[in-house]
């Protein structure tokens, strides 16, 4: 058998005819960036969120970016993030000309730690991005209460996290803005790139909308020197299609995440903690192993596909050199990138390919004890 890590075909292909409306009307009304299909998006996501605006932009990197310069961040500027996340939550920080300042995650759910934010703090800060990895929020409360006290942003990075839930509330819907990426590949994906940023600032909507389009509200008029971060018209009516299918799709996540689970359950690798009062949604299912790279041959030999994130933590990124950061100050997103395997993970997994899966590692853990 072989198992991919991800089945986007069976994901569109139910959607097909839908899909191919959208192209149909997109090619009608010649709405090939923004217009009504990305205006039907916006409204249907901020109300899924929980929030009053939403703005499309073109990637999640650029969400991060806009939500920033959106609030004057910029040179001189210091905004707090995670060492254990993907490069592009420290790229948008250095792309507005601020530092980011990294701390470890935490070692149980692998996301911020917030009993080291408040050690990261400095007159310099201006905000902080918790990010919600693998589908699983960030412990927010007390993130937050941090940020009040220190009269500090708070940017969610919700790039892997559309659904997952906090105590009842929204990834993107607890700070002064969330970012999220529709990359394909994501629990709502676009059939290409695609970003938006949320929030319920009224004049932060209209900021972050002159942001996207050259710093104009109306054509041919420029209040300052901004970006082309717009939203293709095709994207936003194939994310309008797909967001229906996104609370069905993410339950079935969480039903593959307890099978798989149930399965590994007696195994020597680590399955995903759920911090009390969240609800996930996996993006990705992450196991911790010991053996982490000869597991990841051993089950592709079997062909099942595996991912890893992330196999080099931001601190030790050759792109942030210069920050003076060195190996052993973040012994958890260290030892995590040594340790964290993706397995396959979409909502059309059938229990026979988990089963086939996790039989799989569990083979390989006999094979390893028989060497011994």
């Amino acid at each position: 058998m072989k198992v991919p890590f991800a089945d986007l075909r069976a994901l569109h292909t139910p959607l097909k005819a839908d899909l191919m409306a959208v192209f149909e009307r997109v090619l009608e009304n010649n709405s090939f960036v923004l217009g009504p299909e990305v205006q039907k998006f916006e409204t249907a996501f901020a109300s899924f969120v929980g929030v009053q605006h939403c703005v499309a932009v073109n990637s999640g990197t650029a969400a991060l970016q806009l939500a920033l310069e959106a609030l004057g961040i910029g040179e001189g500027d210091e905004v707090i993030t995670v060492a254990n996340t993907f490069f592009a939550t420290a790229e948008a920080v250095s792309a507005v000309g601020a530092t980011p300042v990294f701390v470890d995650v935490d070692p149980i759910y692998y996301n911020m730690d917030s009993k080291l934010v408040e050690r990261a703090v400095t007159s310099k800060t201006r905000a902080v991005i918790p990010v919600h990895l693998y589908g699983q929020t960030a412990d927010m409360d007390p993130i937050l209460e941090i940020a009040k006290k220190h009269n500090l942003y708070i940017i969610e990075d919700a790039c892997q996290a559309h659904g997952a839930e906090y105590k009842g509330r929204k990834a993107g819907s607890m700070g002064i803005m969330g970012c999220f990426s529709f990359y394909p590949g994501k629990n709502l994906g676009a059939l290409g790139e695609g970003g938006a940023i949320v929030c319920n600032d009224p004049t932060l909507n209209q900021k972050l909308r002159m942001l996207r389009e050259h710093g104009s509200l109306k054509k041919y008029e420029h209040s300052f020197p901004a970006y082309n971060y717009r939203l293709e018209g095709l994207q936003g009516g194939f994310l309008a299609v797909k967001l229906p299918t996104l609370e069905r799709d993410n339950e079935r996540r969480r039903e593959a995440a307890k099978i798989y689970a149930e399965l590994l359950a007696d195994s020597d690798v680590v399955t995903p903690a759920v911090l009390p009062g969240a609800k996930p949604v996996f993006h990705l299912y992450i196991i911790k192993s010991e053996d982490r790279d000869a597991l990841k041959h051993y089950l592709n030999e079997q062909g099942v596909e595996t991912g890893l994130h992330y196999p080099i933590p931001l601190h030790l990124q050759e792109a942030y050199a210069g920050l003076g950061y060195k190996k052993g100050d973040f012994p958890v997103s260290e030892s995590l990138s040594e340790q964290i395997l993706s397995l396959p993970m979409f909502p059309t997994i059938t229990r026979e390919q988990i089963e086939y899966v996790c039989s799989a590692v569990l083979e390989f853990a006999k094979c390893q004890t028989a060497r011994v």
